[in-house]
Order: structure tokens, then sequence, then C-alpha cells
């Protein structure tokens, strides 16, 4: 039961807060129902290491003299790159075109436009569900021609899953705030009367590295660099009515 800020007399409460109710129940002066309720807030603090490291590079071709030259060389390096990167056993639906571009050349000479050829490049995308596979998977992307600027970050496979264990925590929280409250007001706890969530924050891609330039990263790569992933977290809050008796 997800209930909207009206269902609460001051919004949301920043702290647990007690305080009269008017049942909605019936409009009626002589039939209207108060009742005592307690409010709390609930919060969790959950964490998790990603499990899928995401690995962006690129193809560029330089000047050719034609569009269809141009794609042939881009072909040519990508399917390496490719093929090289399918041989560590990463599967095809885990490679993902992100940009494919082909631009005209220019230069220009007594204020003249002259057109040189043509330039194709490619983005890929690829994930690395064993992160032991990660440094092999960059070391391949780079010897079989990537040349473009890129990056790797790392995402949490399955996040609803932490938002659950988050969730049970938070409500765990305020339930026990619930029950202290009550303690200190001489009442007990009755029946919840309202349930919301607010600001979950859900693990986005966290960036590991950067690469400035792939002939370097070759270079520092080959000795099977390693690439800490770290843990990410998630904060959730929900909030809990309930009535006291």
């Amino acid at each position: 039961m997800l209930l909207s800020l009206s269902h609460f007399p001051y919004g949301y409460p920043r702290s647990s807060q007690a305080y009269w109710h008017t049942s909605p129940r019936s409009l009626h002066p002589r039939r209207r129902i108060r009742f005592r309720a307690v409010c709390v807030e609930g919060h969790a603090k959950v964490s998790a290491a990603p499990d899928i490291a995401v690995l962006n590079f690129g193809v560029q071709t330089g000047r050719q003299q034609t569009a269809q030259g141009a794609m042939e060389v881009l072909g040519k390096k990508m399917n390496a790159v490719v093929e090289g990167v399918k041989s560590l056993g990463i599967e095809e639906k885990d490679i993902t075109t992100q940009n494919l571009w082909l631009n005209p050349s220019y230069d220009y000479y007594d204020g003249r436009r002259v057109d040189t050829g043509y330039e194709a490049n490619q983005n890929l995308q690829v994930k690395v569900r064993d992160l032991s596979k990660l440094t092999s998977v960059l070391d391949a992307v780079v010897s079989q021609g990537a040349n473009q600027v890129g990056g790797v970050s790392f995402i949490i496979d399955d996040p609803d899953a932490l938002q659950e264990q988050g969730r049970t925590e938070a409500i765990a929280d305020a339930q026990e705030k619930a029950v202290a409250l009550a303690a200190k007001l001489g009442k007990e706890l009755g029946k919840l009367k309202g349930y919301g969530e607010g600001g979950i924050s859900i693990p986005v891609p966290m960036p590991s590295m950067r690469m400035e330039a792939m002939d370097s990263m070759a270079m520092g790569m080959g000795g099977g660099t390693p690439v800490p992933s770290g843990e990410q977290e998630m904060n959730v809050v929900v909030y809990l009515t309930y009535e006291l008796r």
C-alpha cells in the first residue's frame, strides 16, 4: 500500500511524531472518528560489490579517400576487435554498438572548402560478467586495434535484490522506533495505517578508470594490472504510520 503525502497530516515526517488523526470514513461532524497515531521514519544503508564491468571503447579509421573505403576499414578493424573479445568468452548479447558515424572531412585553401575524404568511427560497449577477465578483455581490445578514448565502470546486475534487502531493514528500523515511541507515550501500537517510501538511491555505474589513450593503456595492462571494483551503497527510507491504543 503506497500512500501519498495527503495521507499524513503534515506531509512525511522528518522524525518520529505522534498526532491526532481524523478518519475520512465519515465527513459528518457527529460521526467523525478520531484516533491517536504515531508516524515514524525508518532508514537502511545496504551495500554490495558490483558484479559487472562495463567497458567503452571505439575504433576510428582516420581519413580515407571514399565513404566505402572508410566503412571497409572500419568493418575490418571492428571485426578483429569483436572477435578478440568473443574469444575470451564474452557473449554477443553483451557487445553493443553505441554510435556509428561516417563523416566527410575537409580542408580549407584560400577560403575554399576542399573535400578530402571520409572518416568513420564506431563505439562499442562491452559487459564483462567475469571480473577476473577484465584486464584480458582490455588487452584484447587494444591489441586488436581499438584506438578511441573510453573508460571502465562497474554496476550491480540485480539492484532490485539490494533494494528489497534495504526495504526490509528500513521497515524493521521504523517498527523498532514506533514501538519505542509508543512505550514512551504509555501506549501500544495498533493497526498499521499508512506506508510510504522515499529517498531510495539506486546505485549508478561507478567509474573506476578513464583511458586517456589506448596506446598508453596497452603498455600498462600487459602485466594484468588489477582494477578494483569496490562496493556500491543504496540508501532506503520508509515511513510507517500506526494507530496508538
